[in-house]
């Protein structure tokens, strides 16, 4: 691939389809939503974060490291891996059903967290009128098998295509359960919290119940009988307005949008668009406008010297 090197997944890959698609926020507050249904999971967050003070910081940070191993250097991408590993190496989690004491960086925890977001990433970007394929679906599961190994997995124990996650979901549908850990995070998550740098969104908090009402109701039909927490819904509707917040977010230039994220994760995106840019690829109109589901670009030639 001509981006080979410059990035962790190169411009030309299906993962940059999915993730540089702003319904991305969508899909991560659901793929929280959704790991919080397997209890030691759960609890792990519950009892290793400040997830109840702050619910989206840890989305912000889930956000970093997605991004840093998308469009961050190959170098970020194995830096913030050591990172999170050594954390995860360090935490345990208690279970109270059986008294036992786990590992975070259990295989199996690690493994049901990467495909359910990854998963919610998919499913949430492709019904919100992507255009990504069946072949691009599948691609970009192949390809998150490789952001898997940065938390410590073996990238052939992870499913790399859309039947081997089905699978996967079947097989783990009789561990999944809802504890009240769980229960309270998706109320989080429905009417989160603003850490301090981003109260200047404050005038908008009456569309954050609508926004997590959303994310709830992209969830599968199996998770949301479980949670039970909203009423049902014609899913028609819920298409619809998934499609209308993509239309309606992608509208939004670059830099007001990365307002939203942390300022080191936005340092590192000016990094990559301009190593992209002297490498000849158009970033004039943001990394955005390098992938488009019909194509895949290649760059410019460079500019003589």
């Amino acid at each position: 691939m001509p981006g080979a090197g410059l990035t962790a997944q190169p411009p030309e890959s299906a993962t940059w389809l999915v993730h540089v698609d702003r319904t991305m926020w969508v899909g991560g507050v659901r793929g929280l939503m959704l790991q919080a249904l397997h209890p030691l999971a759960m609890r792990g967050v519950w009892q290793n974060s400040n997830f109840r003070e702050d619910p989206f910081g840890r989305l912000r940070r889930t956000a970093d490291f997605v991004g840093r191993v998308t469009y961050g250097s190959p170098e970020e991408a194995e830096r913030i891996g050591r990172r999170v590993r050594a954390i995860h190496r360090a935490l345990r989690i208690h279970d109270p059903d059986t008294g036992r004491t786990h590992r975070v960086d259990d295989p199996e925890l690690l493994l049901w967290v990467h495909c359910a977001e990854v998963m919610s990433y998919l499913d949430v970007v492709r019904r919100a009128g992507a255009g990504i394929t069946a072949e691009q679906a599948d691609r970009y599961l192949a390809e998150q098998r490789r952001s898997a190994t940065y938390v410590g997995l073996d990238a052939d124990d992870v499913p790399g295509s859309v039947s081997e996650m089905d699978d996967y979901f079947a097989r783990m549908r009789p561990v999944l359960r809802v504890i009240p850990e769980s229960a309270a995070a998706v109320r989080f998550l429905l009417w989160p919290r603003l850490p301090d740098d981003m109260r200047f969104l404050s005038p908008a908090k009456p569309v954050y119940f609508p926004f997590g009402a959303l994310c709830y109701y992209t969830l599968p039909d199996w998770a949301r009988r479980m949670y039970g927490v909203l009423p049902e819904v014609p899913q028609i509707m819920v298409t619809a307005a998934l499609r209308a917040f993509r239309l309606t977010m992608n509208t939004i230039p670059d830099f007001l949008h990365q307002q939203v994220l942390d300022e080191r994760t936005r340092t590192m995106l000016r990094a990559s668009r301009e190593r992209l840019g002297a490498a000849g690829y158009d970033v004039g109109k943001g990394l955005r406008a390098l992938v488009d589901p019909r194509r895949h670009p290649t760059p410019s030639p460079p500019p003589p010297p």
